[in-house]
């Protein structure tokens, strides 16, 4: 888990300038220092760790859609690049019932020691992307974020759904995407399900909200792409659909 640590990965960032897919849990990995926090390796194999199965969605999305793409490459565990830096959630002391020994302690100082090497590399490469965007095209790229979702969360109620689309005040991409989705009759779609795409301070809310940027935020559930086979077999599902809501753009 520590060898060779970054904080993000920039896919195909010479690619359409147009379209941006982001991908916040991409890693379970820890820089070194960090060990494992003080949890089992098994641990760092489940959702709480990483989102199951986007890195490899997304890195088949960036090259179906010619797109750049930045993927973290850090563990949810450490710091969580999906939440605002006052967000009393940012560094998890529980997570789904496991106990995280080494972010017990962590203060204000370690805080910003994570959100420096970190959460912040990780925000200013979206960042990077999006002015690149600004310059060649005159405003910024449409925005896709990927994620994952267990089949279950602590013990309650089955989640049916394929894929979720989560919005706050773009309504307009986001009934597009249920829209199209809709069409497939095997797909159930969740319409800001399994969660809500309103989180103040979230990075679909820093990157795209505040710059009034179409975007959405879309959930797979992660037992449909556990393998490498079905992450691909997913990418080229949704990558007709992303294409068609948001058109051709360069």
């Amino acid at each position: 888990m520590n060898h060779e640590f970054k904080a993000f990965d920039a896919v195909n960032p010479g690619g359409n300038p147009g379209l941006l897919i982001v991908c916040d849990h991409a890693s379970n990995a820890l820089p070194a220092g960090y060990g494992s926090l003080g949890l089992p390796a098994a641990e760092f194999e489940r959702h709480i760790a990483y989102d199951i199965g986007a890195d490899g969605v997304v890195r088949a999305l960036a090259a179906h859609l010619d797109c750049p793409a930045v993927l973290s490459r850090f563990s949810r565990l450490l710091i969580d690049p999906n939440r605002g830096e006052d967000d009393p959630t940012l560094i998890m002391k529980l997570s789904d019932g496991a106990i995280i020994p080494g972010n017990k302690d962590a203060d204000q100082a370690e805080t910003q020691r994570r959100l420096d090497l970190c959460h912040r590399p990780y925000h200013t490469a979206i960042d990077t992307a999006i002015r690149r965007s600004e310059s060649l095209t005159g405003r910024g790229p449409d925005i896709v974020s990927i994620h994952s979702f267990t089949p279950q969360l602590q013990g309650r109620a089955a989640r049916p759904w394929h894929v979720g689309v989560l919005y706050d005040w773009d309504f307009d991409t986001a009934a597009a995407f249920l829209s199209s989705f809709r069409k497939e009759q095997d797909m159930c779609v969740g319409d800001n399900e399994p969660y809500t795409g309103k989180l103040t301070g979230d990075c679909m809310w820093r990157h795209a909200t505040q710059r009034r940027l179409p975007h959405a935020l879309l959930e797979i559930r992660n037992d449909l792409i556990a393998t490498p086979e079905s992450q691909s077999l997913w990418a080229a599902r949704l990558a007709p659909h992303i294409r068609g809501v948001f058109g051709d753009r360069d």
